[in-house]
Parts: C-alpha cells; structure tokens; sequence
C-alpha cells in the first residue's frame, strides 16, 4: 500500500449497544436516543483492541466509553471498563468523555468532561482518570477543579500524555460562555496538581465571524459554530506542544518547559507561544507521530493533512468526499492512521438519513513503515 492510501475499517448507520439487560435496550430503542451517538474517540491498545468514546452530549446514551465487539460480523459497543463506571449521575464514575488515549504503558487516560447535556458539571463529575488496562485497576482520578476549568463553560477537548518528564496538556474548548473561556490545562503527573493557562488568550479563542463550512455546508446553519482551543499535538521529542481553535485555521505552539514550571508569570508564558500560521482549513482532531510530523483533520478540507515542523509546511495527505466532519486520529504503530469521520453538525441537527450505512466511518491510512504514535518515539 502507498502513502496515503485509505480504507474503511468500520462503518455504522447509528451506534448500538451490547446491553447488560433487556430493560435497557427496550429503552435505548424506543427513545431512538442512537440519534444522539457521535462517534468521538477511536483507540487501540496494545494488544489490538479497538475503543470507542461517545459523549453524553444528548439524551440517554448508555455508555461513555466503550470496548468494541464483533457480533455476526457487526461492531458492537459495551461498556468499558464497566457499566458501574460508566453510570451517568455518578461524580466518580465516567460521566461525559470526548478525549482521551492509552499510553506507552497500556494505561488509558479519561478526560471526563463531566457535563451531561450540555449542563453545568456537578462537583468532582469533572476529572481525569488513569486506568490500567492491563491490569484492569484504577490508577488514579484526579477532580479538575471550577477554578481550573470552569464547572458551567468549560469543553475539555483532547490531552496529549509526556510519562517521559511527567506531564499531561489539556485543550479546554471553553464554548459554554460569551466570550469564549479557551485555555490550556496542565497535570503534574508527579504532584497531582493542575495548572491553567493562556486562559482567552488569542490562541486559544475562535476567531470572530469565522463562518465554516463542510461540503458547501454552512456550519450550523442559522449562526456560526463557535468553538476555542480544540485541536492538541505534542511533538515526538516532547519539546514543543501545538493546539488549534476549531474555529479558526491558524495552528499555534510553545516551547514544553514554559509549561512545566508552575511558578512562571502568565505573562512570561503568553510572549513564548509561537503562531505557525494558517492550515489552509481549520482542524477538530490533531496527533503527532514518532518522527515529529503534526497530523490535523482537515474540517474545510475533508481529509487529513501534515505539517512538518523542519520545513514549516502544510500538506493535504488525503481527502474524499465521504469524509464529513474528520475528528480524532491515532496510530496503529503498525504504520498506518486511523481516524474518524462523524457528521457532528449533521447528526446535531437530526438531519442524516439513518438508513445510510456510512453515516459513521472509521478510516484506516497507510504513511510508511515505521510510523507510530510520538508515544512511541525515543528520540
């Protein structure tokens, strides 16, 4: 296969459920609450099983996160790593998870975003959560406090994980506010403690008046999306992490080790982000390989493309028009991307025809022999 060449690895007209009873899916059925079941975060760990997020932003969606199950040939979702933990009211289990990853050490980090339906978070429902897949045990769940990440307009996004010097970045897409309240979230993987930072800094605000679209598809229709720091990178040699608002098309970064002394000014901290310039589209999901490449979902673009931090360049890897609304990406480390197309402005709206079988679609993209995650980089 050649770079950039793709196919599919799992479709759906709508997400389903393996149900632990029959009350459930009776429930799940006739309250079409499948309407409401985006496609969010598509993970693999290391023994090859695939994951998926679906966050609570609609009404009764049985499951946060989920293990995906092949039944008569049909990929199916359940409950991970329970149901318990997943029980939607329960500050301490997982309430509303977009975001997250499995590290080089088979731990999978929860980013809760902790709202359900949009509603301000109750406290502790907030957090983030370490869990051994391994082993099947918590390591640890860590509350994002209303100080740190706003309990009524926070939107935590997406994290990128350093054990390497012992860090995690938090992208806070901040949307429930007028202005927006954007911002960068740092974890002392060592203290426990959190940090914000560039908090409605330009970087990480949308731009006024930016009006996007999909396939000649305003989004949303009647106004303009309006969506803060989304998109979140950190560089294979874990010296510089790169975020993007939605709403916008410049990409943005900074030098790690301003991040990581929590006793520096704000000031400080703002004059150090550097402004790598426009994408040529504006971006939902980013991710770094192990050769320090950028990889961005191309929203305008429909497609996927890379930008080379030694030459300063964007370039589209692929594009197809089926591709509406590209989100997350991760890597296989067996050199391929994959990454989803969700139609969120569309199944929003309840405007998809739910009869089509490619209404959700996971893609799979070759980019060379040895190309893995920036997890699994040395350098």
């Amino acid at each position: 296969m050649k770079r950039g060449e793709y196919e599919i690895l799992f479709h759906w007209n709508h997400l389903d459920w393996i149900f632990p009873n029959e009350a459930l899916r009776v429930a799940f059925e006739e309250g079409r609450y499948w309407k409401g079941a985006m496609a969010a975060g598509f993970k693999l760990d290391k023994d090859g099983n695939y994951y998926l997020s679906v966050p609570r932003w609609a009404p009764g969606i049985p499951a946060t996160v989920n293990k995906i199950e092949i039944v008569d040939g049909k990929a199916m979702l359940t409950a991970y790593p329970s149901w318990e933990m997943n029980e939607i009211g329960n500050p301490a289990a997982l309430q509303s998870v977009l975001g997250w990853d499995i590290d080089e050490n088979n731990i999978a980090w929860f980013l809760d975003q902790g709202h359900i339906e949009g509603q301000p978070c109750v406290d502790g429902a907030q957090k983030l959560v370490a869990w051994d897949i391994t082993q099947n045990t918590l390591v640890g769940s860590y509350k994002l406090p209303d100080e740190i990440a706003s309990y009524k307009a926070s939107f935590l996004n997406d994290l990128m994980i350093d054990n390497r010097n012992g860090f995690i970045y938090i992208a806070d897409s901040g949307i429930f506010t007028e202005p927006l309240e954007g911002g960068i979230i740092v974890f002392n993987m060592k203290t426990h403690e959190f940090r914000r930072v560039l908090h409605q800094h330009v970087s990480v605000q949308d731009v006024p008046g930016y009006w996007f679209e999909i396939a000649g598809k305003k989004v949303w229709s009647d106004t303009p999306m309006r969506t803060g720091a989304d998109g979140i990178a950190l560089a294979a040699d874990r010296k510089t992490l790169y975020w993007c608002p939605l709403t916008a098309r410049n990409l943005y970064g900074i030098d790690t080790s301003y991040l990581q002394d929590f006793s520096l000014p704000h000031q400080e901290i703002e004059k150090a982000v550097q402004d790598f310039g426009d994408k040529g589209t504006n971006t939902d999901g980013m991710c770094a390989d192990n050769h320090g490449l950028i990889y961005y979902t191309m929203l305008e673009g429909q497609g996927i493309g890379i930008y080379d931090p030694a030459s300063a360049k964007y370039e589209p890897l692929l594009s197809d028009e089926r591709m509406i609304w590209v989100d997350g990406m991760t890597f296989d480390n067996r050199g391929y991307l994959i990454f989803n197309n969700n139609r969120l402005h569309e199944l929003f709206r309840d405007e998809l025809d739910w009869d089509n079988p490619y209404n959700l679609i996971i893609w799979k993209a070759y980019v060379g022999a040895g190309i893995q995650s920036y997890l699994q980089s040395k350098a």
